[in-house]
């Protein structure tokens, strides 16, 4: 696995408001963080709890009220193709091919078509994708879409690789499918990944460090840092260390209800409000 040299960034008492006189409120609170290049780190929260609003100032879309948000040391203060944002649901263009849509953003920026077509069919092929260059986006299954969707953003050779619930429309079989492709991509060109989730094995499974977020105004209450070995199989989630990790993660989540077994846990709550570490 090569190692990444680019895409550190750092967060500085970071507070966002959203909305207006008199319906302002504060949707995130005084977060402060830095992730390393190449690092995959998800976002662990409730609902509603300000993972998405983070997300988008990340992605340069939101401005903050207060704090700073820099990558490579430089501020963001808007969006660039340096950070690549995936979504739940695609946002692929019906009317272009798979590789036109895959090629869009080197197209934007005045890359010859044959350029673009030779390292759009090297990132389909990347994500498992060949042989479906001419097919359209409603030939796809959902998990083709969203492998078409990670090709496009890929091509940019993103620093920051933002990515907002990619999963969560797709049934249980084809998630883990796309979580372990995403695993293998991510191996190979290192990009530093912020990956946004509510559920807890998803991110078990795919960072190397989990911030749990209080309800909102969203706060980091928690770090998770996770040595499980790469690269990781689905025989990973039922392992006895998972399983622990998965308590300890609901009963942050779910405080009145800490010492349930996990059948008997309720969808993802409340988190408490104190900052505690829980180290591997």
């Amino acid at each position: 696995m090569r190692q990444a040299t680019q895409g550190n960034i750092t967060i500085d008492r970071l507070h966002i408001h959203l909305g207006h006189e008199p319906s302002l409120f504060e949707a995130v609170q005084n977060i402060s963080l830095s992730v390393e290049p190449g690092e995959f780190v998800c976002l662990l929260g409730p609902s509603g709890c300000g993972k998405s609003t983070l997300l988008g100032a990340l992605a340069g879309h939101l401005l903050p009220s207060r704090g700073t948000i820099h990558v490579d040391n430089q501020p963001v203060n808007g969006p660039h193709p340096d950070r690549g944002l995936v979504f739940q649901h695609h946002t692929l263009f019906p009317w272009k091919n798979v590789l036109q849509n895959v090629a869009f953003g080197l197209k934007m920026k005045g890359v010859g078509r044959q350029e673009r077509h030779e390292r759009g069919r090297e990132l389909l092929m990347l994500v498992g994708l060949e042989g479906f260059e001419n097919h359209y986006p409603s030939q796809l299954s959902g998990g083709m879409k969203q492998r078409v969707e990670i090709a496009r953003v890929l091509i940019n050779h993103p620093r920051v690789m933002l990515m907002d619930e990619p999963f969560g429309s797709l049934d249980a079989q084809t998630r883990l499918m796309m979580q372990q492709l995403l695993l293998e991509v991510w191996a190979r060109i290192k990009t530093t990944i912020v990956f946004i989730t509510h559920d807890i094995d998803e991110a078990l499974f795919l960072a190397d460090r989990i911030l749990v977020m209080s309800p909102r105004p969203g706060r980091i209450i928690e770090e998770i840092r996770l040595e499980f070995t790469r690269p990781r199989g689905a025989e990973l989630v039922t392992s006895p260390r998972f399983t622990d990790l998965k308590r300890h993660c609901l009963a942050l989540l779910h405080p009145r209800e800490k010492g349930l077994p996990l059948e008997r846990l309720s969808p993802l709550g409340g988190v408490p409000t104190t900052r505690s570490h829980f180290a591997m």
